[in-house]
């Protein structure tokens, strides 16, 4: 039993899998590498900078696993996974520079490093270089990655505004998700599958699941952002508290607030709105989250979307690749502790 990658909890039973899966992530790494150089060396720094800061790589291994259920070796497997995982790294480029973060994946940011503009700037230099590796796959795979890229910025803007009027907000951040994280995790899956040559309703099966996924994988940040520290999460504990992003267990414990009127629950929402710049507030409201009953409703979502991805696979045929795909459900939910 080996663990896979750098993605922690999913493990291979099977040696013909586990090789395979190993040498599409290798040569997802040497690909990301050679679409990250530029002739500007200060550009190839910058943009090399999150690839070499590691990560867990789990759209790529998701490209990995779909491609398994028809030919792994198809020549447009790897080059999709480098695809998804350079648009995964320019958001995260421009996440850090919106929510003004200090630390990804256990080093300084981007925008700490050089500045907001140029942060900003190598994002939409992964952008550019995915799109030109996207060209290559044909126009199936750029409508695909268009649909996508479209549910991902729409998630984001909607993230931004807020929900409207009479909108419950959770129902309204977990369409956010879907569309911030879920749409870019199924890409993932269908490419995997699509450029493996595999069945179309495979291909569908394998599309949703992402989905779904997506949506438990970025719940389970969620949590570990109130619940973790750096060395776990790879980012500052609470860095969505600080920038007032409202993430699932902020959402329960509002919820729980209105409906009960509990004076606790009141004082806590109003702590968070202060200033959680002030290091104290900030670890008060971080230490009294992480007793609150609404960061267990967040791990319990999680839990729920990670099983109806799972759920998804019951019509694929029983081999190594789908226990993987059902295992790295586990993996996401474990995550969440």
């Amino acid at each position: 039993m080996t663990v896979v990658g750098p993605f922690f909890g999913l493990s291979v039973r099977d040696q013909a899998l586990e090789a395979d899966v190993q040498a599409g992530l290798a040569a997802v790494e040497e690909g990301l590498i050679e679409a990250t150089k530029s002739g500007v060396p200060f550009i190839t720094e910058a943009a090399q900078h999150l690839v070499k800061a590691g990560g867990k790589r789990f759209r790529p291994l998701l490209v990995s696993l779909a491609a398994q259920f028809g030919d792994p070796y198809a020549p447009g497997v790897v080059p999709s996974a480098v695809v998804v995982e350079l648009t995964h790294l320019a958001t995260l480029y421009h996440d850090d520079v919106m929510d003004e973060a200090d630390v990804r994946r256990g080093v300084p940011s981007a925008n700490v490093n050089w500045g907001n503009s140029v942060a900003v700037l190598t994002g939409d230099f992964l952008f550019s270089r995915a799109s030109r590796i996207l060209a290559d796959l044909g126009p199936e795979a750029v409508r695909i990655q268009a649909e996508a890229f479209e549910r991902l910025v729409t998630g984001q803007i909607l993230e931004t505004a807020g929900p409207q009027n009479g909108r419950d907000p959770i129902d309204h951040y977990l369409d956010v998700l879907a569309g911030k994280t879920g749409s870019l995790v199924a890409v993932a899956g269908r490419y995997g599958a699509m450029m493996s040559g595999a069945d179309e309703r495979i291909v569908e099966i394998l599309t949703h699941y992402g989905e779904r996924l997506g949506i438990a994988f970025q719940l389970a940040d969620d949590v570990l952002d109130i619940a973790s520290d750096s060395h776990e999460s790879g980012k500052t504990p609470g860095t969505d508290l600080r920038e007032g992003i409202p993430t699932l267990p902020v959402l329960h414990l509002r919820a729980r607030a209105a409906a009960t009127g509990d004076p606790e629950d009141l004082e806590l929402c109003r702590m968070l709105e202060g200033d959680l710049d002030d290091d104290a507030l900030h670890a008060e409201v971080l230490r009294r989250l992480r007793a609150h009953p609404a960061l267990e409703e967040a791990r319990r979502d999680t839990v729920r979307y990670a099983e109806e991805a799972r759920a998804t696979l019951a019509p694929l045929p029983a081999c190594a690749a789908k226990t993987a795909l059902e295992e790295l459900c586990d993996a996401v939910v474990h995550r969440a502790g």
